[in-house]
């Protein structure tokens, strides 16, 4: 009869404990998909605070935070899901609605604002009347970053819950949180149960609390958020004739064959239909017909070249004929940023991720000016020129140092060209691009033509 041979335990111990450090390094995988190392701390906070108990349930304001030092939420702005632990309702709103009322047939006399087991809520519009707002609402659901606008990086609203419990103890927290920013990108994680918030009256002399608070974090994700990218970085230098324009089908191709539609000529006679056609209330992107096709371009020109100073030229283009940006901003990382001499027409603040190191810039237009990115067209873009002083230690034309590591446009990362085709310095490149057979060929006439003479 054939033996059997059996493995050791200590071999199979050995092979069971590499599987499982293969299955958790897959799962920390997944997980780290929304940490971004550029601003490793931001967030959306919700904070759930219960402030008074009513007859059958509570009255509580929601207010979401957004923690993220360079993205916010731009028009149409947020959305915001649960779904409740028992059978809630919602009588009233201020500051908010939801998007549908749902089944409230078995309620007579007081009908509630809201009826559904997994309600949506919206932001109200700006002008809603004064006796149905509360503090931070009625932006249509935009909330600006943390950095850009602080006095305007939250959102509120105020809701009355019945059939809740009436207690700490009866009382559950709602489940299964979403938020849409105006698309996909966020996750939400579980509500948990905090201290209490309080709150410190405008003398500063007495302190109030809430009833009881929970939380909700919600992290973004650019690959949750578009199967493709969404911006792009062309590169061009005084001393070069070259432009790199950004890598071909970066944010998709035209196909006019399986995708037709899929963009749009900039002098085609049926541009204004194509823009207000299919797709227009979802704010599906409709791109000019690019090599890239990407919504938004990001251009690095290398200007000019001083003594102690050099000079950059940004633009930012937006080839999306259904979007107008409010509020961009733009990030960039470059080792010169920690000498940035003048900023000529875009508001800058340094970013410090890596702490001491400061080689990240965050830019954002001037109100009233160029905060405003227009749709695809002759006014769909804007720039601005940046002055950095030299470092002597540091500072080289050389290898691509001129250009950025890094660029971020409403904080989605933007694709660069690849290295290789930078523009290169006239004395940097190859030393010749003549084939090499040709060079005895040119020694032995050479040698001909000294001998006849």
């Amino acid at each position: 009869m054939e033996k059997r041979q059996m493995l050791p335990i200590s071999r199979l111990s050995s092979s069971c404990t590499v599987l499982v450090a293969a299955l958790l390094f897959c799962l920390n995988f997944t997980t780290t998909e929304a940490y971004d190392s550029l601003d490793p701390t931001g967030n959306i906070t919700i904070k759930w605070d219960v402030m008074q108990w009513t007859p059958d349930g509570y009255v509580a304001v929601v207010t979401m935070f957004n923690f993220q030092q360079y993205r916010h939420i731009q028009t149409p702005g947020w959305t915001l899901g649960w779904t409740w632990a028992k059978k809630e309702v919602i009588w009233s709103m201020v500051g908010a609605q939801t998007t549908e009322q749902g089944d409230c047939s078995k309620f007579k006399g007081n009908i509630p604002h809201c009826c559904k087991k997994d309600p949506t809520v919206v932001d109200l519009l700006p002008g809603t009347p004064y006796n149905m707002q509360i503090a931070n609402c009625c932006k249509g659901g935009v909330i600006n970053s943390w950095v850009q606008d602080p006095s305007n990086a939250a959102s509120s609203f105020q809701v009355s819950v019945g059939a809740a419990g009436t207690t700490n103890k009866t009382v559950r927290v709602p489940k299964n949180f979403t938020l849409r920013a105006p698309g996909p990108g966020y996750t939400c994680g579980a509500a948990k149960i905090v201290k209490p918030t309080k709150f410190v009256t405008q003398d500063g002399r007495r302190t109030t609390q809430a009833l009881m608070t929970w939380n909700i974090t919600c992290t973004y994700s650019q690959f949750l958020a578009q199967k493709t990218p969404t911006c792009c970085v062309s590169l061009s230098s005084f001393y070069n004739d070259t432009i790199v324009n950004c890598p071909t089908c970066t944010c998709g191709c035209q196909n006019n064959i399986t995708n037709p539609g899929s963009c749009v000529e900039g002098d085609s006679p049926y541009l204004a239909s194509a823009i207000n056609g299919p797709g227009k209330n979802s704010f599906t992107p409709l791109v000019q017909c690019t090599s890239h096709m990407c919504p938004v371009r990001i251009h690095w020109h290398v200007k000019l070249n001083y003594k102690e100073y050099w000079r950059v030229k940004i633009t930012i283009t937006n080839f999306n004929y259904r979007m107008n940006y409010t509020q961009w901003s733009l990030v960039v990382q470059h080792p010169n940023f920690d000498n940035l001499t003048k900023s000529f027409s875009f508001n800058y603040k340094s970013l410090t991720p890596y702490g001491a190191i400061n080689d990240t810039a965050m830019l954002w237009g001037v109100k009233y000016y160029n905060d405003l990115l227009m749709e695809a067209g002759p006014f769909g873009n804007v720039q601005s020129e940046f002055l950095f002083q030299k470092d002597p230690s540091t500072f080289t034309f050389q290898k691509g140092w001129a250009f950025p590591r890094r660029v971020y446009f409403n904080g989605d990362n933007c694709v660069m060209p690849p290295p290789d085709a930078y523009p290169w310095l006239p004395n940097a490149g190859p030393l010749s691009t003549v084939p090499p057979l040709v060079f005895p060929i040119v020694t032995l006439f050479a040698s001909l033509v000294f001998l006849l003479a």
